[in-house]
């Protein structure tokens, strides 16, 4: 019985270590604000460029995704008006109709008369400037998307030279807290370089896919408003 007494007692002791060790552990966590600050000032270039990353994706996204919305009823009123002889309705309602589908039918509309091949030039032209609007800053993701991995590995380099430096200065007095700071220096700006590259690299192929999609349903509307300028002469 009271050897039973003394292994309880034991237990207990082992459960309040386990539990002081667990609350001396979660005293020394620090923050993610406490990591960044870690990372010394290398952090700066690659939280601009997060910043960056993420303002192009959420306004090239909106911009894109208002590219892409389809109005039957728009193609089908070209068509009525059209085979109405309305060119004049038709050139207003793609003025009030917001978007590159609508300006590109609108140029074919100033051209109709002429052959159809220009027409379609035309129309092409028009198309390819509207493409390359909605292209505008995926060159810049992508740059971020590349960058931002460099930038980290720049600051690991710089992280590893001055943990060197520091063991060199030491002499025979090396203590692992004074290579710390090198060693935190490398770590997290190698971390969060490759967050922010990865994040500008998926959001850079996300973006181009909408761009593509919008480029078929382009292409599709352009070549019915084509098919329709042939319905008269066949």
């Amino acid at each position: 019985m009271t050897m039973l007494f003394h292994l309880l007692q034991i237990s207990i002791a082992d459960s309040t270590s386990v539990a002081s060790g667990v609350e001396q552990a979660t005293e020394q966590s620090f923050s993610f604000l406490d990591m960044a600050i870690k990372g010394g000032w290398i952090m700066i270039p690659i939280a601009i460029l997060m910043v960056i990353a993420v303002y192009i994706f959420i306004e090239r996204f909106l911009t894109i995704r208002d590219a892409a919305k389809q109005n039957d009823n728009f193609m089908n009123s070209i068509k009525s008006y059209i085979q109405d002889g309305k060119l004049d309705e038709a050139k207003v309602l793609c003025n009030n109709t917001n978007g590159p589908l609508a300006r590109m039918i609108e140029k074919g509309l100033t051209r109709i008369g002429k052959p159809l091949n220009d027409i379609s030039a035309a129309i092409e032209n028009v198309g390819k400037q509207e493409i390359s609007q909605l292209e505008n800053g995926l060159t810049t993701l992508a740059t971020v998307s590349g960058g931002a991995p460099m930038i980290g590995f720049l600051g690991t380099v710089m992280g590893m030279i001055r943990a060197f430096y520091d063991m060199a200065n030491a002499g025979n007095n090396i203590d692992v807290s004074l290579l710390s700071s090198g060693i935190y220096t490398a770590m997290v700006t190698t971390v969060a370089g490759l967050v922010v590259g990865i994040i500008a690299y998926f959001a850079y192929n996300y973006l181009v896919a909408r761009v593509n999609k919008v480029v078929n349903l382009l292409e599709t509307r352009s070549t019915e408003f084509m098919d329709i300028l042939n319905e008269p002469a066949s």
